[in-house]
């Protein structure tokens, strides 16, 4: 079971650092005591095996001790972004059924606003001190009267769980509707954890900065392999004060720093990063969205002795591939190949693979693929495919791929963002891979918007590196570098590019920007 692993590591080193957040650290011994009281108090609140325990307080030490003591009473946790409005939060829990929510004593009003439009008996437990003028809490257990009592309880009389049991509930956005509740359990999340430490070579002397947010599986897995192999995490709120994380990895001997594109780009824009000593750095990893070829050279440039993994993954299935960082050079365009314990393969329509080179959906099978979604087998049945072999089945990416002759995967777009313009097809990525080789652009995103004549004409947002860099100087490059059909019609030239919690373009938000 994925707690197991934290008891483990609790015997092996209980006194090491398993949490550093700020200036407060927690132990394993601390971890793993906290999360046993923790278990106890829900068991007492009337969670039984298999409920549902949503966890609002964000990247805290909180979320860890919330997420390991909810799989120790042999429930399910529902981890989400600190900063979920109360609309979206009351469909995941309605949707999910969750028997209590943890949240911090600071987002009383987004839970008032929640609860008033539930009906039910949903349990609270709250985190912090009573808020000022805020009319009082609704009611519930304090989290410092549940771990006051903390103490190792290893044979605590807790429920018994077998690894096909589900472990988490990861919501995540759908291109249409409510987000969907992905269901993985706790064999799901042991296999994908084991592979991605396999080819990062974990060890215990690694140090993890973790500016992600922890309801991304990104951000939530950093937590679960630092416990599986005994480093140590730091956790971060956000990106946002870039300079605060770079002092945090030199003061904290970072070695590996999980990152997305947007934050590539606001590294690269940075004018004194040779300020800070890096050189424990071990390694960085990028997922989310592929990087774009020039950044990944310029940022090999500033870091020659880093690591660098570009990685594809969705939460369905976690992690899929990488590129081996000695062949980051040859294929700089490259996600890699399949991760050990899994399989792909790029198929037609009709799910036949397709030759190397053609264009083709990627589809994936392994340990690591989700059960489903919560509470909606119709979508759960459209994403996946028959296997090659009885009883197994494909998952469906919803993303265009295609595949080199010695196996190697290139990322081309979504399967529903790509644009048909004049008669052809085009990713969105390629053209945002060619605006970023300029010297002068820091971040570009691509969309479509309806044209009555080309049936849709691109347009895309530039956010500049520097002053004096134009529309025009836009368009000249895309001419250079681009077929006649994929230069883009519009340009816009941006501060900045709208994100979604987990750091990713928000193409959504551009989208509506961008018919205006």
């Amino acid at each position: 079971m994925v707690h197991e692993w934290l008891r483990r590591s609790a015997r092996r080193t209980p006194e090491k650092d398993a949490v550093i957040w700020g200036q407060d650290r927690w132990s394993y011994a601390k971890l793993d005591a906290c999360s046993d009281r923790l278990a106890e108090t829900l068991v007492d609140l009337g969670v039984r095996r298999q409920d549902r325990v949503a966890i609002l307080t964000g990247n805290r030490p909180e979320t860890v001790v919330g997420f390991y003591g909810t799989l120790k009473a042999g429930a399910i946790t529902v981890v989400l972004e600190g900063g979920t409005k109360p609309r979206r939060l009351q469909y995941i829990l309605e949707n999910s059924g969750a028997r209590v929510l943890i949240a911090r004593t600071d987002q009383a009003a987004v839970v008032a606003e929640t609860l008033a439009e539930m009906t039910g008996d949903l349990q609270l437990i709250w985190v912090g001190p009573d808020p000022q003028g805020s009319g009082g809490l609704a009611p519930g257990a304090r989290w410092d009267s549940v771990l006051e009592q903390a103490t190792s309880s290893a044979n605590s009389p807790l429920p018994r769980c077998i690894d096909i049991d589900l472990c988490s509930l990861i919501y995540t956005s759908a291109t249409t509707g409510n987000p969907k509740g992905v269901m993985t359990t706790h064999h799901n999340m042991i296999s994908a954890a084991r592979s991605i430490i396999q080819y990062l070579g974990n060890r215990p002397d690694d140090i993890i900065l973790d500016a992600l947010p922890l309801s991304f599986d990104y951000g939530l897995y950093q937590v679960i392999m630092s416990v599986m192999f005994g480093g140590t995490i730091v956790l971060e709120q956000s990106f946002v004060y870039l300079h605060d994380i770079l002092q945090r990895i030199v003061e904290r001997g970072v070695t590996g720093f999980p990152i997305v594109p947007t934050m590539v780009a606001m590294l690269l824009k940075m004018r004194d990063l040779d300020q800070y000593d890096l050189s424990k750095l071990r390694y960085i990893t990028n997922t989310g969205a592929a990087l774009p070829v020039e950044h990944i050279r310029r940022l090999r440039q500033l870091l020659p002795h880093v690591a660098i993994f570009s990685m594809f993954g969705l939460t369905e299935c976690k992690r899929v591939g990488y590129l081996d960082p000695a062949e980051l050079d040859r294929r700089p365009g490259s996600v890699g190949k399949a991760m050990p314990n899994c399989e792909t393969m790029v198929v037609d329509q009709d799910g036949n693979e397709v030759p190397p080179g053609q264009v083709g959906e990627l589809v994936i099978r392994g340990s690591n693929v989700m059960q489903g979604y919560w509470n909606d087998p119709e979508m759960t049945s459209r994403v996946y495919r028959p296997g090659p072999y009885p009883a197994v089945r494909w998952l469906r990416s919803g993303d265009d791929f295609r595949q080199d002759s010695e196996g190697f995967l290139y990322f081309l777009g979504r399967k529903d963002d790509m644009i048909k313009t004049r008669g052809e097809r085009v990713s969105p990525k390629e053209v945002e891979n060619a605006i970023c080789e300029m010297e002068d652009v820091a971040e570009a995103a691509v969309i479509a918007v309806p044209d009555e004549i080309l049936g849709q004409a691109i347009k895309v947002f530039v956010v500049p590196r520097r002053e004096g860099l134009t529309q025009t100087d836009v368009l000249r490059h895309c001419r250079s570098r681009l077929e006649p059909f994929m230069v883009p019609k519009y340009v816009d030239l941006v501060s900045s590019l709208p994100t979604t919690a987990h750091g990713k373009t928000d193409k959504r938000q551009l989208q509506k920007i961008g018919v205006r």
